[in-house]
């Protein structure tokens, strides 16, 4: 392998291990943080009837993880176009 390539091989996974850390950071955040510590004080927070740290921990983790979905997808296709390893 050439070591441009090899270099461009490297710099890619670099960014896609920056961004898997990026997003599972967020998500521990969300489920773990909002929906199990700090549950107990978001629940003094009421809207339509139900509390937050509920609404979240039951709701609002599933609508977190969905966007992390798309935001995934979204940044590794323009990874790899950045990189020209897309897929046409």
């Amino acid at each position: 392998m050439a070591s441009g390539k090899q270099e461009a091989a490297m710099a890619y996974w670099k960014e896609n291990v920056r961004l898997l850390i990026t997003l599972l950071i967020i998500w521990f955040v969300v489920s773990y943080g909002l929906g199990i510590i700090l549950a107990p004080v978001l629940n003094n927070i009421v809207i339509s009837g139900v509390p937050l740290g509920f609404w979240i921990a039951q709701q609002g983790a599933i609508y977190a993880f969905i966007a992390l979905i798309f935001v995934y997808v979204f940044k590794m296709n323009a990874l790899d176009r950045k990189y020209d390893v897309h897929e046409e």
